[in-house]
């Protein structure tokens, strides 16, 4: 079952994508969009109680990476003591931009 797109809502639709459509197009993009929307509203009379939720394409993990980050985060005074300029309770760094 096809849907029924309305030139304003093309219009709109062109407009949020910053594309021009030719007016011999106009009509051919309607009713193409309206089949894609017809779709999916055939899509949602679908049964899916019993489907199990997917979470991705695959199981694979970071094998270089290591799990447990709470040993090697520093306390605010050892991060502090790696700038050794400070400007009224600052930490002065050099610039990156002369």
């Amino acid at each position: 079952m096809a849907f029924k797109i309305t030139e304003k809502e093309l219009k709109h639709l062109a407009e949020l994508a910053r594309i021009e459509i030719k007016s011999s197009e106009k009509e051919k993009l309607a009713k193409d969009l309206g089949k894609i929307i017809g779709y999916f509203e055939e899509l949602k009379s679908l049964n899916t109680k019993n489907v199990l939720p997917m979470s991705g394409g695959t199981f694979l993990e970071n094998i270089f990476q290591e799990k447990d980050f709470s040993q090697k985060r520093l306390s605010g005074e050892k991060s502090a003591e790696a700038f050794p300029e400070r400007q009224d309770n600052f930490l002065k760094t050099p610039p990156v931009f002369e």
